[in-house]
Parts: C-alpha cells; structure tokens; sequence
C-alpha cells in the first residue's frame, strides 16, 4: 500500500500593522502557482497539488480547493499581542479516509520554506486526525519553550465524506474555543486544559507561620458550667441480680463542657499568594509567519480550501455563511452521483449476464453440431 508524506505551507504578506485579515485562501484561480513554493527536503515521497472541486460538489468553480501538497508561500510576521489569533479552514475527505491527517500547522519565520518536513518545529498545530475506528479526533497542538504540547480535552471531528469547518479562537486572556462547522465543541483555559505552564501563583517560600496563628476550629466555652443533675450513674444495679465480686461503682465519666465556635479562629494557616516569576504567558506569540500542511495519509484526496487566519471572530464566522448550503449540495450531489454508479453497475451486470447467456447458447448450438451421425447397417427385409 502506497502512502504519502504530504507538506504545504503559504505564507501571506501583511501590509498593515493593524490588518483585521493576515491570510485569506480561497484558490479562486490558478494564480496560487506563483505564490507557492514547493518544499524540496530529501528522501521523502510527496504528493502534487491541483486544483479541484472533488468528484462531487455544490458549485465546480466555487468548491475548488487544493488536496494534498508540499509547498508554502512566504509572508511578514505579523505579533498577535492584545488580540484573538483565529486559524480557520475547511477540508473534505471525499476519499473516504481510512487513515491519515487534515490538519494544520502554523510557524513563526525560523522555518526554511524549502525544507520544511515533519520535524520542522511549528506554533500551532490543530485540525482533524482520523486512523481506523480508534483515532478520530480534532489535534490542538501547541508548542511552549519548544516542546510540543498535547491538549487533556478529546475532540471528536467528522468522518464523513463532506466538507467541514475547523475553527480555533485563541484569546488574550489564556481562554480558547474550538468550533466544527461554526458551532462550539470545546472551550476553556490554555492552562488548565494543557500541562504545559507552571501555576501562576506559588507558596511565598519566606513565609511563616505567625506565632499566634490559631488552628484550632472550636474550643471549650469558658463560661459553660458543669449541670447540676450532670452526676447520674450510667447504669443502675439489677434488682434481680446479685452484685459480683468484682463490681466498680464509679460509673460515671469524667465531665466536659460542649464545644463552642472559637471566635479566635482564623482557619487553616497557608502561606499568602505571591506572583510565579516562572510563569510565562502562552497566548502571545512574538511572530507568525505561515500555515502549512505536514501530513501522512494512506489515501489522498483530500480537499483543502478557505484558509483563513484572522484576529477577528466575527469575520471568520461571516466566512461560514455559505456552509451550510455548500454540504446540502455536496450531499445531493453525492446521492446523484451514487445512484448513477449503482444504475451503471446494475447495467453491467445485465450486459455480463447476457453476454454469458449468449456463450451459452453458442456452446450448445456447437455441441449439437459437433453430435456424431450413426449410420444404420444395411439388413435384408424379412
């Protein structure tokens, strides 16, 4: 079974400091021929890139997008300080993948455009994995001090045969969210939801415990006092028993007073929180560079389109509004295209099935022909 190492990377320039949209990929035409370059790093078999809208689709011309390929397309780094970083694209596996990726990775400006592979290190890497009935998961990869770290949340994604949104929101303030198709399937906190970050407060290390810090929950009531029917035996004797030998008439305890809420008390003593000089903040990422596609697939066909990185939510989620249509179509598309296959197979069925009734026919004309004549002895009438 042949497989495919699959690389791609574009890069888009951004010319102002402030743009809302730093890449926007909708391979309208062939004029992506001249924008991307081709990883070239040896000793690795890779897939080409054309421009396709699939065996079937909603509209030819609009549905085209890029299946697998290796190449990127250089651009200026753009800081996503103080803003949301959105990395949003759509993908269809119309091959109907058994095993293999559709998922994306964005670098900063120290990847070599023409030698990038699978080790090249990236910032993020998020979008769909599927390999058998076991992986079907939405990765969401990203990279701190140079190691890669995996999300703790398990992400389903699609494993149809239509095309299908994946959205990743990063935020300022260290919160996320993932969304398919526009919706929301997971959000949280980049520090919780990664084991990645030290915490971002720590016990003062020069911190004591105060000499008159009280632990003590409850304490006896000093103004409680001892009642006066308290001293009753616990037990009386049995007038129908005789006393033992060894009998103790000291049956009753010794006494204490009931226990009162301590207004001394401050709880259980812990140091006070200070700020974690460890602590580094995630969310900012000093330069992004590219979004490219490092994947492993045992079958291509897969289709890439609307690739998107934006700081503006809104836009990105205005970019979906024609999604819904798109897989309606895709899907009577595909019904046409299934039911015409099922018609021509039929056909040829019937076609084998005569031509072998034909075969038939010949081959008992031939025996028939091939039947030897019995010539009857000449005898003489009685």
């Amino acid at each position: 079974m042949k497989s495919y190492l699959i690389v791609f990377v574009i890069f888009a320039y951004v010319y102002a400091a402030q743009a809302d949209v730093y890449l926007e990929e909708k391979f309208n035409d062939d004029s992506w021929e001249k924008n991307w370059i081709y990883s070239k790093h040896p000793g690795k078999e890779f897939g080409k890139f054309v421009r396709t809208a699939g065996k079937f689709f909603h509209d030819e011309e609009e549905d085209k997008g890029r299946p697998l390929l290796r190449a990127q397309q250089e651009i200026q780094a753009f800081r996503t300080e103080g803003k949301d970083l959105v990395i949003q694209f759509t993908v269809k596996h119309e091959q109907n993948i058994d095993c293999g990726g559709g998922y994306v990775k964005v670098f900063d400006c120290s990847l070599e455009s023409e030698d990038m592979h699978g080790e090249s290190p990236y910032r993020v890497m998020f979008g769909p994995d599927i390999c058998g009935p076991g992986t079907k998961k939405v990765h969401v990869i990203l990279n701190y001090k140079d190691k890669n770290h995996l999300t703790n949340k398990d992400i389903k994604c699609k494993d149809d045969v239509y095309t299908h949104a994946y959205t990743l929101i990063i935020r300022p303030d260290n919160t996320y969210e993932v969304q398919i198709d526009g919706e929301k399937v997971e959000s949280g906190n980049l520090e919780e939801d990664w084991d990645m970050l030290p915490p971002k407060k720590i016990k003062d290390p020069e911190a004591k415990k105060p000499e008159d810090w009280d632990d003590r929950a409850t304490i006896p009531d000093p103004d409680d006092t001892k009642p006066e029917d308290w001293d009753k035996p616990e037990h009386i004797p049995d007038p129908d028993a005789s006393k033992p030998d060894d009998w103790d008439d000291e049956m009753d305890g010794e006494w204490e007073p009931p226990m009162i809420d301590n207004p001394e008390y401050k709880g259980e003593w812990q140091p006070k929180q200070i700020d974690n000089p460890a602590f580094k903040d995630l969310y900012k990422q000093k330069e992004i560079c590219g979004i490219g596609l490092d994947l492993w697939q045992v079958k291509s066909g897969t289709i890439f389109d609307n690739i998107l990185i934006t700081d503006d939510v809104q836009y990105a989620k205005d970019a979906l509004a024609s999604l819904k249509d798109k897989q309606e179509g895709e899907k009577k598309a595909k019904e046409e295209q299934d039911k015409a296959e099922k018609e021509a197979s039929a056909s040829q069925d019937e076609e084998k099935k005569d031509d072998t009734e034909d075969e038939d026919d010949e081959e008992d004309s031939d025996d028939e022909e091939r039947v030897p004549q019995v010539e009857e002895p000449d005898h003489d009438e009685l």
